[in-house]
């Protein structure tokens, strides 16, 4: 008999709240139903007011056998209810064989009152023995050892001069703790989480009182998400409200998903559905007027755009004292832009015990590979760069297959790149315009590991503007700059080639970038050459003989680039045409 404002969970209770109804039912228990509510957590609580008579209704047996939790509110009268006694039997059978907690609250009696029967629990049940026969004194014993059971486990004592508001405070959060309502799937066989999380915990410092804003950078499937879930799951109970915004890039795309966000960063942390938001401008106002005073931990999960930012977090002074903001974005420039506290949180790599470890924990469902593998597992490593993505992938693709299948797919794969990982590494290139996709790819093809002056003074005889690209490839994580050279991740380099290749894969002619000598001969010894290609790098040392004459360039009116050379220490014949 659940009262209309009794909300349910996929048919699942989170609380039963047991009392007895003429005590309590308008002050104490109606102020702790409401704390829970607010705070998410799905109660019931039997709202019938009429004196009850006969057998405890299947309805109420069923609402306590589906809830994870039962609070029973022990109050001067609590005994007097037959009807309270047979829930409390219910609610002890329960805990027994169906692990649900229970947790007493002594609501101005004695705990030794209750488990001993003495008090007002003693005459109450000197008026159920009266006259009792031998079926209602069997009864009568099973509501002794329930009040003993019950009053033996730990729970609350409230009792004059004390803080009704307090108490309730304490029992919703000890709910909201033991339940972890909001705590997010992170993920089986993960590996090196917890030298990380010990980074990102310094440094947001949450014992310090103050607004911190933490950015989370990194190349695509790296873990930024999944180092973010990892803390949020760990410290989400020390703020009065939360909210993890995931996917902030897909679903943001417009105003009305911009909204959306708004509108689910109020709900999450005040608990209940907020008032509808009109516009995203208006929506500003709201979470500023709202959360300014509350305590909370806002996670923007895959951030690519300032604007993003300026309407979900715009700064520090939205949320109260002790706040923490985590943002996860590819792009190290929106958190300077935004003036996001530093330093960053840039995940590292996998070393190469780590990643044999995860690749083996999806290869072969164990911490390490089969011997009868011999070096393959150690090569898929190499390939796989230390990136957890890669790692999982092709894990999961190569599990169950022969030594010989796997070695079949490795040297397939040099060419022909595992469409998930690109597909999540190219979403980095494709927010690129179109002079940093060109410095992109040349960096792919031609300069990685080049000095960055040599590089920048090429690319600027091009137009390219080198100095301004080599900064926002950088913060978008597609490259590195070590000792004035120009770093960049196998897989990311690959998905360059890879770009360059997928239109027309088997026609290197009509390729805009030609690196690999096996693709330059063909297209110089058979004159295939088209207007579409701008370079052409040949290492000489790694070629077979070629000959090949003016002819074989006459169709190539973009070319810009060319570089024939004998060895890496050897200076280009040509750099620049």
């Amino acid at each position: 008999m659940a009262s209309p404002s009794t909300s349910t969970h996929e048919g699942i209770y989170d609380v039963f709240l047991s009392f007895r109804g003429e005590d309590t039912r308008y002050h104490f228990t109606d102020h702790l139903y409401s704390a829970l509510i607010d705070n998410g957590v799905h109660t019931f609580r039997d709202d019938e007011e009429l004196e009850r008579g006969g057998v405890i209704a299947p309805e109420l047996f069923n609402a306590i056998e589906q809830s994870r939790i039962s609070i029973v509110v022990f109050s001067e009268n609590y005994a007097q209810s037959r009807w309270c006694l047979d829930e409390l039997v219910k609610i002890i059978e329960c805990m027994t064989g169906r692990t649900q907690i229970v947790l007493p609250v002594f609501y101005h009696v004695d705990p030794s009152h209750v488990r001993k029967q003495m008090g007002s629990y003693g005459e109450a049940f000197a008026y159920h023995e009266k006259d009792a026969d031998l079926k209602k004194r069997e009864k009568i014993q099973k509501w002794r050892t329930a009040l003993t059971e019950t009053s033996n486990l730990s729970g609350w004592h409230l009792h004059d001069h004390q803080s009704e508001s307090d108490v309730i405070k304490e029992i919703t959060y000890n709910i909201i703790t033991r339940l972890n309502p909001k705590s997010l799937y992170v993920g089986e066989n993960i590996v090196g989480m917890n030298i990380r999380l010990e980074k990102l915990r310094s440094l947001i410092n949450i014992d310090l009182n103050n607004v911190c804003m933490v950015g989370i950078c990194g190349i695509g499937g790296i873990g930024k998400t999944t180092i973010a879930k990892a803390l949020y799951n760990e410290i989400l109970n020390q703020f009065e409200g939360v909210s993890f915004l995931a996917n902030v890039r897909e679903k943001s795309k417009n105003d009305f998903g911009l909204l959306q966000l708004q509108q689910q960063l109020l709900n999450d942390i005040l608990k209940r559905k907020n008032r509808e938001i009109s516009n995203v401008h208006e929506g500003i106002n709201v979470i500023k007027n709202v959360l300014y005073l509350r305590r909370v931990l806002v996670v923007l999960d895959d951030v690519d755009n300032l604007r993003q930012l300026e309407h979900l977090v715009g700064k520090h002074d939205w949320f109260g004292q002790g706040s923490r903001i985590l943002i996860t974005t590819r792009d190290r420039h929106l958190l300077d832009a935004h003036g996001v506290d530093k330093p960053y949180h840039e995940i590292e790599e996998l070393n190469s015990e780590e990643a044999l470890q995860l690749l083996s924990l999806y290869a072969f469902k164990q911490n390490f590979p089969q011997e009868d593998y011999k070096d393959l597992p150690d090569h898929t490593v190499k390939y796989a760069k230390g990136l957890p993505l890669a790692l999982q992938v092709l894990g999961s693709h190569l599990c169950k297959k022969t030594p010989s299948e796997w070695e079949s797919e490795l040297r397939k794969l040099e060419r022909e790149p595992a469409p998930e990982i690109q597909n999540v590494l190219k979403i980095s290139y494709d927010g690129l315009d179109r002079t940093q996709r060109e410095i992109f790819l040349d960096i792919a093809c031609f300069f990685k590991g080049q000095d960055k002056e040599f590089v920048s003074r090429i690319l600027d005889g091009c137009d390219f503007y080198a100095k301004s690209g080599f900064r926002v490839l950088r913060d978008r994580c597609l490259i590195t700059i070590l000792d004035n050279k120009i770093h960049m991740h196998d897989l990311i380099q690959q998905m360059g080639w890879h770009i360059v290749r997928e239109q027309y894969p088997k026609e290197p002619g009509k390729w805009s970038r030609l690196w690999e000598p096996k693709d330059v001969f063909h297209v110089l010894t058979r004159n295939t050459g088209t207007e579409e290609i701008e370079g052409i790098f040949l290492d000489m040392s790694t070629s077979e003989q070629l000959q090949f004459t003016t002819k074989a360039f006459k169709m190539m009116n973009k070319l810009r680039l060319l570089k024939v050379h004998q060895d890496a220490n050897c200076q280009p014949l040509s750099h620049l045409i």
